[in-house]
């Protein structure tokens, strides 16, 4: 996503107040059962555009919100903002849950308010799994990360990250040695790893640019067999739509916020795991 948050709280609550934001009452309602079922002790708080989700917000705060990207009175971005500068709200996600949220996050059009996106098209259980990742994140047993970077700072910070929430990390320190990995296992039911997660820039002949192209080219590994996340500081919009558009399944932007990285890493591999499902479109 565009930015990694500040001061992303913690769910210590044991009832997560999540705000649903969709100028269709079948969509509020249909997020709703959802989350209602599937996330323990979810408190829904349905909005049907920008107005109601202000009053809300100064009846009381909430733990995550969720909103359409196109509202009766605004837009996803603009309900965002107002979530950033509601009185008392602590930071907390704000995804926006869209059939265009991956046009928007290509084109870069989304604004640091956004925490998060989620497309409508990847069906209901995979939204409560994401929205699960944020409020009640669980770990995933035996998953196994191949991790590329070459700083041995960033390595160990970000290798602690993910073994403290369950993560096997298989780490390389460059693109040729994780490719040797890979390759072992070409043609196997097990491609050697349940996601990859490298950085950009590497001091190797080889970028994480050219460890995506032979993810998905080479190889032939789609974005469910073969999850990959993109870690960069490169403010640069068009590089990171270049990134999306090569097949990356999202970007991680340093500096990195343990949170937001186990959040997106989990929900992938979730993700992969799961079957088809129907899309929220109503």
């Amino acid at each position: 996503m565009t930015t990694s948050p500040r001061d992303l709280r913690h769910f210590d609550t044991a009832a997560p107040r999540i705000m649903v934001v969709d100028g269709s009452k079948l969509v509020r309602k249909l997020i709703g059962d959802v989350l209602a079922r599937e996330v323990a002790d979810a408190v829904v708080v349905p909005c049907s555009g920008i107005t109601e989700a202000r009053a809300a917000l100064a009846a009381g705060a909430v733990d995550l919100v969720t909103t359409s990207l196109v509202l009766p009175d605004g837009d996803g971005v603009a309900l965002a903002r107002s979530v950033r500068e509601a009185a008392g709200q602590a930071y907390v996600p704000v995804i926006v849950v869209s059939g265009d949220a991956q046009a928007h996050l290509e084109a870069r059009r989304f604004t640091e308010d956004v925490t998060d996106y989620f497309d409508k098209a990847l069906g209901h259980t995979a939204l409560a799994a994401f929205i699960r990742g944020y409020v009640q994140p669980q770990p995933i047993p035996g998953a196994r990360v191949l991790y590329v970077e070459d700083s041995k700072v960033v390595a160990l910070a970000t290798k602690r990250m993910l073994e403290r929430h369950g993560l096997g990390v298989l780490h390389f320190i460059g693109v040729e040695e994780a490719l040797e990995h890979l390759e072992a296992h070409r043609g196997d039911d097990d491609p050697g790893a349940d996601l990859v997660l490298t950085d950009v820039y590497l001091k190797g002949a080889l970028s994480g640019n050219d460890l995506l192209d032979r993810v998905r080219h080479d190889f032939g590994y789609g974005k469910r067999r073969l999850p990959v996340l993109v870690m960069t500081g490169d403010a640069n919009a068009d590089n990171q739509s270049a990134l999306l558009r090569a097949g990356a399944n999202d970007l991680v932007l340093k500096p990195i916020e343990e949170r937001l990285l186990v959040t997106k890493t989990l929900f992938q591999l979730r993700l992969a795991r799961l079957p088809e499902q129907a899309t929220l479109d109503a």
